[in-house]
């Protein structure tokens, strides 16, 4: 089986919050490597919100999705934690966490209104902490001298890369990260564009943040 290249998941830590039938809902959401780092999450948030009706949650752990677990916390069954992580799924996001929290304000919304409430939530919590598509890439540190580097900088505007920095000494070194699917291409780009004067140097591969 190929190795996994690729899997969405949530930027950062951050939430949102909205008010239906004066039944105010907060929804988080936060990365999560592993299925203690999303029940520390929910526990704290729990804490904060101790004195609400509810804090329902979901999270997805393993690229492939090999953990998935969602509460109610008291609400109907069926009508908080699975609309919550129906819509994660939806998403395609894997290791991340949400919890939504709810203050009853006195008005019942029945199963179909608390579906769509929670299911508003989940989506409220996935944009505010924003998706990102983790993506298999190298760090690449390019040298080159500064007769070629006008040429090169002119190349890399508008290749698939995020350059990280770039340092100005005896020569220019600029830090890149590419994507492994675009890695052998770009290196026989550059040695086109700089007539194999560049120098590089593959300094690892990680997952990486690219915009979705």
């Amino acid at each position: 089986m190929p190795a996994q290249l690729s899997y969405k998941t949530l930027r950062e830590e951050n939430s949102a919050e909205f008010i239906i039938n004066k039944s105010r809902f907060i929804g988080y959401g936060r990365p999560c490597e592993t299925e203690e780092e999303a029940l520390a999450f929910l526990a704290r948030i729990r804490q904060k919100h101790k004195d609400a009706t509810h804090n329902c949650y979901a999270y997805i752990i393993g690229l492939n999705s090999g953990i998935m677990r969602y509460s109610d916390d008291g609400e109907p069954g069926g009508t908080a934690g699975m609309p919550i992580i129906e819509v994660m799924k939806a998403r395609g996001v894997v290791n991340c966490a949400v919890v939504v929290t709810r203050y009853f304000g006195g008005i019942l919304l029945g199963a179909g209104g608390l579906v769509r409430a929670y299911a508003q939530g989940s989506k409220t919590a996935l944009d505010a902490a924003g998706v990102v598509v983790m993506e298999k890439s190298a760090r690449q540190l390019i040298e080159v001298d500064y007769s070629t580097w006008q040429r090169l900088e002119y190349f890399l505007r508008s290749a698939p890369v995020i350059i990280e920095h770039t340092e100005f000494g005896a020569s220019v070194v600029c830090t890149l990260m590419v994507r492994v699917r675009d890695e052998e291409t770009l290196l026989a780009d550059i040695t086109r564009v700089t007539d194999g004067k560049a120098e590089t140097l593959e300094d690892g591969t990680l997952f990486y943040p690219w915009p979705d």
